[in-house]
């Protein structure tokens, strides 16, 4: 009897070790990619709240995977369970979903005890976006601020605006131009990246110089905010 009962609390101990080190190994993994997704990524702004998702998701599919085991019933359940629950979120880029489907897979290999395959399909993961990133595949550009203002039709000052924006912006993108004031006007949109050496008050105050410019907006934004 003392022995059944000491193979029992080892048998136990053992699969207490083993269940941590599968929520480990996915924290670390999926950290990685939580890593790999902010370093490689490029737009006005990223949510901190997604970045800690790609950590969680990972750690949640592992537990998941370890309690269904190789009991039937057992996954039926966790399915019905599961199926209450509604993901309504709405992912504006499909890498963003792509870097999802990487924790959610390393999570699933760690808790089906597929450690090699977690920790090789994650470095694999992670390079290939890396070299991506760094490809001709890449972004050729990417923007940190939003310039606005209205301007006259046919404004003789055009090219002096036109000569600013080579000035002072690296890279610059039309995103909108719409028709004000009965079509007297023209309302612009633009997408802009500042040279290094340039400050956006230096711009703000050569802009201001321009006749009939109106409306003039500037929201600078870095990579790396929070939204």
């Amino acid at each position: 009897m003392f022995d059944s009962i000491t193979v029992q609390t080892a048998t136990e101990v053992e699969s207490i070790s083993i269940l941590i080190f599968t929520i480990a190994l996915s924290f670390v993994l999926s950290t990685l990619l939580a890593f790999v997704y902010q370093k490689t990524f490029r737009g006005l702004s990223y949510s901190r709240n997604y970045v800690q998702s790609i950590v969680l998701i990972s750690i949640i599919s592992a537990v998941v995977i370890q309690s269904v085991g190789d009991s039937l019933s057992r996954g039926i359940g966790i399915m019905a369970a599961m199926s209450i629950i509604r993901f309504r979120t709405h992912f504006k880029d499909p890498r963003d979903t792509l870097f999802l489907f990487a924790a959610l897979a390393a999570g699933i290999a760690c808790g089906s005890y597929a450690f090699p395959v977690a920790i090789i399909g994650t470095l694999g993961f992670s390079i290939a976006a890396i070299v991506l990133y760094y490809s001709p595949l890449g972004p050729n550009s990417y923007f940190d601020g939003m310039l606005r203002f209205n301007l006259q039709v046919n404004n003789s000052q055009q090219k002096e605006l036109e000569r600013l924006l080579q000035e002072f912006c690296k890279s610059f993108a039309l995103v909108t131009m719409r028709e004000m004031a009965q079509g007297e006007r023209l309302d612009y949109a633009y997408h802009i990246k500042l040279r290094k050496a340039k400050r956006h008050e230096d711009f703000m105050a050569e802009l201001k110089r321009i006749d009939d410019l109106q409306g003039l907006s500037l929201m600078m934004q870095e990579s790396t905010v929070d939204i």
